[in-house]
């Protein structure tokens, strides 16, 4: 058998993917240090803050300000546990009743929260009903209004009610999630075929029944995303308790450690209680930590649909 000539210039010597005097893989693994590299720094960026909690939790008053081991490293006076007799202790241990009130506040929010947006979010991706376009258009746009912006509307509101200074002015705000309700949509679209509730309502279950049975089973990751989310954010609420509570003994841990420290930036030398601020904020941060390695493979994946649809 011949060859053609011409069939042979036609067909090109396979080229390298490796350039000349270069190894391979050599590209692929520059990025890929890049890439580590920067994420490392990224992950330094936001630890070392919780690092300086950690070390400042450990320290008395005089060892925050004139230690021996500086701002990031432990002093030879290890003061944690003193300082946690002393936290549960001063002023009538008021950190504990601090600690509920946040506790209540996230939880009570947090649950009432989910709740809703699960119904709603089922709603708006399963149903068709008048307005139903217009009204998820309004909540989308309420995502984006600074929940600071709402705070004096809302206390107006709740002082014509006479609910401030009562744990209703917290709660009930709380139990609104627009993003909840948004993620919660995304997921069931993504989730939950029409087809198999179509099934449901054929084999005569009711739309209660098909709800509770079928669709709730398979929302879970995003039920425990957006519970984990509105526990977290009612957990850190700072402005609005501020602004609607007087009384200290309703105060969130969040406003209430801030009133400390506003106490140790007026008061005498002998009356400083830095070390009680710094043991009591890495004291509050312990829950929402076990919280999110508790929960974390629900709540990634609900986050990993939600920004894949």
């Amino acid at each position: 058998m011949t060859t053609s000539p011409a069939l042979l210039l036609d067909q090109a010597p396979p080229t390298s993917s490796r350039k000349k005097g270069g190894k391979p893989g050599t590209g692929r693994h520059g990025k890929s240090v890049g890439t580590h590299i920067l994420l490392a720094a990224v992950s330094l960026y936001f630890l070392l803050p919780m690092w300086w909690l950690i070390v400042a939790g450990t320290k008395s008053t005089q060892g925050l300000f004139a230690g021996t081991g500086g701002p990031l490293w432990f002093d030879r006076d290890f003061a944690l546990f003193d300082n946690i007799a002393q936290l549960v202790t001063y002023n009538n241990g008021i950190y504990l009743r601090w600690l509920g009130n946040s506790f209540l506040y996230a939880m009570a929010g947090g649950v009432g929260a989910t709740i809703l947006a699960v119904l709603a979010g089922y709603a708006f991706a399963k149903y068709r009903f008048r307005g139903r376009a217009v009204s998820f258009m309004i909540l989308l746009a309420s995502v984006m209004v600074p929940a600071t912006a709402l705070v004096i509307p809302t206390y107006v509101l709740f002082n014509n009610l006479g609910l401030t200074n009562t744990i209703w002015a917290v709660i009930l705000p709380s139990l609104l999630s627009p993003f909840g309700v948004y993620l919660m949509r995304v997921y069931v679209q993504d989730a939950i075929p029409d087809e198999l509730l179509d099934a449901a309502r054929v084999d005569g279950s009711g739309e209660f029944r098909t709800f509770a049975t079928i669709a709730l089973p398979l929302m879970r990751p995003a039920v425990v995303t957006v519970l984990l989310l509105s526990v977290v954010g009612g957990w850190n609420n700072y402005f609005l308790p501020l602004a609607m509570i007087s009384d200290p003994t309703l105060l969130p841990v969040t406003v209430g450690l801030n009133a400390w420290q506003v106490q140790s930036n007026s008061a005498t030398a002998n009356s400083l209680i830095w070390n009680l601020v710094t043991s009591g904020s890495l004291i509050s941060v312990i829950p929402l930590i076990i919280a999110f390695l508790m929960l974390q493979k629900y709540w990634q994946g609900g986050l990993s649909v939600g920004s894949l649809k």
